[in-house]
């Protein structure tokens, strides 16, 4: 049977990729006459990597709520992957809605420091679950580095 939580997780999870994928897909047009590093990747690529980055969050994210007893640090750990999804779709929102290149470099600094907050919290409860946000870490510090450039390039 399946737990509302994990339903619930799944839905914000969803939420979150729908959201910062309607705005990605609305800046393309913009996105396509900037200045891209020879290293950045194709859309299908992206689009395949998130899509295993939030498989791996929601399995993080149901683990972590079966195991943790719901107090303090737990209501902490669930307000973190709060705002990492809120810093996911901003970063979007930054990038591709607004063309603010500069500042989404710096969110995007800010999106990786909760994912590697969220590992560091979840490592004493759980090392799979942290573990499962490794990769994530990996990718959004490789976006945060590919932001950069494409705002160097741009400026």
């Amino acid at each position: 049977m399946i737990k509302k939580s994990s339903l619930l997780i799944l839905f914000i999870v969803i939420l979150v990729s729908a959201i910062g994928g309607a705005i990605t897909d609305g800046g393309m047009a913009w996105y396509d006459t900037i200045i891209l590093p020879s290293f950045t990747p194709a859309g299908s690529v992206i689009g395949a990597v998130w899509t295993i980055i939030f498989a791996l969050c929601i399995a993080s994210a149901i683990i972590i709520w079966s195991i943790q007893p719901h107090d303090k640090s737990f209501r902490l750990i669930i307000l973190l992957f709060l705002i990492n999804a809120f810093l996911n779709v901003f970063w979007s929102a930054l990038f591709f809605g607004w063309h603010l290149i500069g500042f989404a470099f710096v969110e995007a600094i800010l999106l990786d420091l909760s994912v590697i907050a969220l590992i560091i919290l979840i490592w004493p409860k759980s090392r799979l679950s942290a573990s499962l946000l490794i990769p994530y870490a990996f990718w959004v510090a490789f976006a945060s580095f590919l932001t950069f450039t494409i705002w160097q390039l741009n400026s």
